[in-house]
């Protein structure tokens, strides 16, 4: 059995390892858990279409999850001992989040401008992470917390680049009614564009204003699981949400930018 961490209480330390064994009964509960999510999505049909179809991308989620995170567990400490592989790591992780983000915005060639509002959120916050040593420069460091705001960023992209999107459809003679008033073809898209976009910052906002009462995110329980004190999990989650805020401010604002200059767009 591991020994507590400096200040840890003793139960913490004792029971991180029982709490989530990983056994068949870990798999059992994995997969009817899975399985659960897969029939509602599918008999309720919640799908853009009405179609059952997105059972079947739940499905294959779920499965694809599992194959990734084996695949990383197994590889993390071989990547971390190397400083190039590093780098390869989180640039892999990167060009995954923009080609997802970007496909989910649009099917078009021009998806690949969601790797720009992504880069603009977590590039900055990583480098000062960095420079100021809060985030030491090795990969068991470094891997979680870019993973982490790379992920809050794509989520962010992905709902402000379709809100927006949406928005330009489905208003697109009020986008018109400014052209013709003289506004710029820029700012008559930010004008129908901007608040549906700005939705996408409720979820982090939400999150951040309501953890510790409703929600005890991740990277909390996980800190408390690993035998840490009730207050460094608290300030390490608290340093999480803020980085997120800021990082999904600046993603929403960019990939804003993008659609209202046409560079994203789904003609």
């Amino acid at each position: 059995m591991t020994a507590p961490a400096p200040g840890a209480p003793a139960a913490f330390a004792q029971d991180a390892p029982t709490l989530l064994p990983v056994n068949a009964t870990l798999g059992a509960v994995l997969a009817v858990l899975l399985a659960l999510a897969v029939t509602v999505v599918a008999c309720a049909r919640l799908s853009g279409d009405g179609t059952r179809a997105r059972g079947r991308a739940t499905a294959l989620a779920g499965a694809r999850a599992a194959v990734q995170l084996a695949v990383v567990a197994l590889a993390i400490g071989w990547v971390a001992r190397s400083g190039w592989l590093l780098c390869a790591f989180l640039l892999l992780m990167y060009a995954v989040a923009a080609r997802t983000a970007g496909r989910r915005i649009t099917p078009n060639g021009t998806w690949w401008w969601a790797a720009v509002p992504i880069a603009a959120g977590v590039a900055p916050v990583v480098l000062a992470l960095l420079l100021t040593g809060l985030v030491p420069p090795t990969g068991i460091a470094l891997i979680p917390v870019t993973g982490i705001l790379i992920g809050g960023a794509l989520t962010a992209t992905v709902l402000g680049g379709r809100r927006a999107l949406d928005e330009l459809t489905t208003r697109r003679g009020e986008m018109e009614a400014g052209l013709a008033l003289g506004l710029l073809e820029r700012e008559a898209r930010l004008e129908v564009a901007r608040p549906a976009a700005s939705d996408a910052l409720l979820p982090g906002l939400d999150q951040t204003r309501t953890v510790g009462l409703v929600t005890l995110p991740g990277a909390f329980v996980g800190m408390l699981l690993g035998g840490a004190s009730p207050v460094m999990a608290g300030a390490v989650q608290l340093f999480v949400l803020v980085a997120l805020l800021a990082v999904q401010a600046v993603a929403v604002a960019g990939v804003l930018e993008l659609v209202a200059r046409g560079r994203l767009h789904r003609d």
